[in-house]
């Protein structure tokens, strides 16, 4: 890896640091030399662009890596659109906003792969973005995310600022939200099977077909991922962080399954949407400039829900 950027002895400010990625990236900044910075909800609120301001003025950090966002699976996002457009709208913008205005050195934004096209070219590559209509099922999610991609290249441009952006796939691992109705595929699963196997139920139930295909990374790949790029990537254009390898929900079901221990049924419904067909994101870039992910998924699933079992009060049921 050609270091571009120092991380040691700098001040590093983890925005979201509750949350799965957010966490987890707090996790690896601990072998950096560098000092984390965090703020919980009652000491900043990040919807507030004067608190916002005023709060990394005084903390001055060096570098701000955006890992808050309001986040949920397809139920959330059909059901509480104002929430996910608003919410982090208001978020990114004062985040990276206060980082222009206290002359933060660099700036990592955290998207997602729902900001491309519901049918765009498989696998999906960085310059698909704005290419076709998006998933309807997220698109609150991903019109927001896409902002926030767009406003660190505006500020690159205008005012020559370090600020880039990552985009992870589909993430699951310790620090997941496992709400019945808000959480997403990974975590539901969990739950569903956990619960299924200490009730005895004989089969359990998997929204949709099972024919989707989906692409997973463990957030500790992730947050990997993201000290690599701080350190050696400078560009306007967004960076696909992801496995690389594909299967379908009912062959990802089935190995949450196994994970758990559950000896009973899957059973598909199929009144219930699928969401997008494919999604498989290109991570050739990230590739080429040396990074590749080191879980296997057997192994990743297997240490999320040891996780789990040992912070059930912290796992938001």
């Amino acid at each position: 890896m050609s270091t571009v950027f120092d991380l040691s002895g700098k001040r590093v400010f983890v925005a979201g640091h509750r949350g799965m990625v957010g966490s987890a990236i707090v996790r690896r900044l601990a072998s950096e030399g560098c000092t984390v910075l965090t703020a919980s909800r009652s000491e900043l609120d990040l919807t507030n662009q004067q608190a916002v301001h005023d709060w990394m003025a005084a903390q001055a950090p060096e570098v701000v890596i955006v890992a808050a966002a309001k986040v949920g699976g397809i139920n959330a996002n059909n059901t509480l659109p104002v929430d996910f457009l608003y919410d982090n709208l208001m978020i990114e913008a004062n985040l990276i906003h206060a980082a222009h205005r206290c002359s933060v050195q660099k700036l990592l934004f955290l998207g997602s792969s729902c900001i491309y096209p519901r049918l765009a070219p498989q696998p999906i590559p960085e310059e698909a973005l704005l290419t076709g209509p998006l998933e309807p099922t997220n698109e609150w999610y991903a019109v927001a995310k896409i902002a926030g991609i767009k406003l660190c290249q505006a500020y690159r441009r205008q005012y020559g600022r370090d600020f880039i952006s990552a985009m992870p796939t589909n993430l699951y691992g310790p620090g997941d939200n496992f709400h019945p109705l808000h959480s997403h595929v990974p975590a539901a699963l969990m739950r569903r099977f956990h619960e299924a196997r200490h009730t005895g139920a004989e089969q359990v139930e998997v929204w949709g077909t099972g024919t989707p295909l989906r692409e997973f990374l463990h957030v500790d790949d992730m947050a990997d991922a993201c000290v690599f790029l701080l350190k050696s990537y400078s560009d306007e254009q967004h960076v696909n962080v992801g496995s690389g390898a594909e299967l379908t929900i009912a062959a990802f079901a089935q190995a949450v399954k196994e994970a758990v221990g559950y000896q009973g049924k899957l059973v598909f419904d199929h009144s219930k949407p699928d969401g997008s067909p494919r999604k498989l994101m290109s991570s050739a870039r990230l590739h080429g400039l040396g990074w590749r992910h080191k879980i296997a998924l057997p192994d990743g699933l297997a240490q999320a829900y040891r996780w789990f079992l040992d912070n059930a009060a912290e796992a938001r049921l």
